[in-house]
Parts: structure tokens; sequence; C-alpha cells
């Protein structure tokens, strides 16, 4: 069951970028951010209710909230920086370096839990992983234009602490319900996307926001906390380093949808480093 909530995981993320793409064309990318985690927070408590874990709450012994709310606070910081990413670069540029995440989030695995079975072939297919990664982002030739680079800073940033957020909220979600411990966590990253908006002074835009991109945010969030949902169930019953990478295959649907919905074409060299990205997933996934 695992293997399937960490597939379906893969399959709302994919949709969460494309969904939330469409949502910051005019929107700022803070401001997207809070809206799409109220959405979140209210689906990924009312699983909680559907569930009745919610009575649980207080059996939580205070490791397990530590790391919850420090996985919380590593996904907030991850979401600013890919929704700025976003914002800035392509979505088949930004999303390759975002799952560049893959590559620490095993070797943390493997550190941090012992998950070093067939050691040989997870740090194999990492390297394929780490090498797709290279080849898919590419400065564009095509154009005379300066493009904003910057982008790529953010994505980065999304990145590690995306790895870190795998990490801790494998820890913090051992022997809590996984719903309400993805609940919790939302919490965290609500209050912080807030306090960003509020910091900025960009409440006031809150007045102005175009009618067409909520429809997306709120699709995005939707999308978003069942990914979450099942991502957490697939960390919590299963194993970190073989989750990771299946997750991370969601840049398959990403891509395909940033080609039909942006016009955003592979060239050959990143065309490769996405078969070797799949390859590496699929030979972690069966053999790792």
């Amino acid at each position: 069951m695992w293997l399937v909530a960490a597939t379906l995981s893969s399959v709302f993320a994919g949709f969460t970028a494309i969904l939330a793409k469409c949502g910051i064309k005019k929107t700022d990318s803070d401001i997207a951010t809070a809206i799409r985690t109220v959405v979140v927070l209210v689906f990924s408590w009312l699983m909680v209710f559907v569930v009745g874990s919610a009575r649980t709450i207080t059996q939580i012994n205070s490791s397990s909230l530590l790391f919850l709310i420090l996985s919380g606070a590593a996904t907030g910081a991850s979401w600013m920086c890919y929704f700025k990413a976003l914002s800035i670069g392509d979505v088949n540029k930004v999303v390759p370096i975002d799952k560049s995440s893959t590559i620490l989030s095993v070797l943390l695995a493997i550190i941090c839990f012992g998950e070093t079975e067939h050691l040989l072939i997870k740090l194999i297919s990492t390297f394929m992983l780490g090498t797709g990664i290279i080849l898919m982002v590419e400065k564009k030739k095509d154009s005379g234009e300066i493009t904003d680079h910057t982008y790529i800073f953010y994505a980065i940033g999304s990145a590690v602490f995306a790895a870190l957020t795998s990490i801790l909220g494998k820890v913090g979600i051992t022997g809590v319900e996984s719903n309400l411990g993805t609940a919790i966590r939302t919490v965290v990253v609500l209050i912080m996307a807030w306090i960003i908006v509020f910091m900025k002074g960009k409440q006031s835009q809150l007045r102005h926001l175009d009618h067409k991109e909520l429809v997306f945010l709120f699709f995005s969030g939707i999308a978003t906390g069942a990914s979450w949902l099942c991502y957490y169930y697939a960390i919590q019953n299963g194993v970190v380093s073989i989750v990771v990478p299946i997750d991370k295959m969601s840049i398959l649907l990403t891509i395909a949808f940033s080609y039909f919905v942006f016009g955003e074409k592979l060239s050959k060299r990143a065309g490769v480093g996405l078969c070797l990205m799949t390859v590496g997933t699929l030979t972690m996934t069966c053999f790792g």
C-alpha cells in the first residue's frame, strides 16, 4: 500500500506544479503560497476528522511534535523558494532542480535511518538522477534576450529544504497517525506563509486578486493536500530512500503538461536527462 500511496503522491504533485504555475501569472508568489496553504490546511484537517485521528492528538510526545514542527518549517521554506522560482523561470527548468532534493534525501536516509540494503544500486541510481538533473538544467540559446537566472538559487533552496522536510517528517511522524501528522505540519506552514506576507507588506494585494487565478490556486491546494496525505502515509510505512524517488517522478507529468499547456519544449539534452532520471528512479524502486 505504501508503494501505491507514493505513486499517488507523485501524480498529485505533478498536477500541483502546473495548477500553481497557472495561478501565479499575475498573483505574487508569497500571496499564492499563503492562499494555497489555507486550502491545504482545511483539506488535511477534514481528513483527520474523517479517519477519526483527532482524538489521538493528546498522545503525541514532545519529541515527535518538535520534529513535525521543524518539518513544517522546512516545508514552508521550500514552498516559498519553489513558487518564487516558478514565478521567474520555466516549469521544465525549475522542477528538475527542485527534484534534486531526491539525491540529498536518499543520502540522508542511508546515513540517518541505516537504509543500506542494496546500497550499491541506490548509489548508482542516485548518480543517474544527479546526472539527469544536470542535463535538464540548461540556458536558453534560441533568444538574444537576457534571462533572469535567479530562479536557479530559489530552486536550489527549495530542493534543500524539501530534503530536510522528508527526513524530519520521517522522524516526527513515527507513532503519529499520518493524516494527523500532515495536518499539524500544515499549521506551521500556514503560520510561516502569512508571516512572510505581512512582513513584506503584501496583504493589500489580497483585494486585487485575479478570480481565475484564485480557482487555479484552490485546486493546486487540493492537489497538494492529497499529495501530502499520500506521501506521509508512504513515508511512515515505507522506505524513505524508495518513497522519495517515486514521489519526485511527478516531473514526468509536470513536464508533459508544461509542453501542452505552456509550450515549453525539451531539448535533446534535456530529454536524455529526463530518461536518466526515470531509469534511476525505476531501478531504485524495483531493486533498491
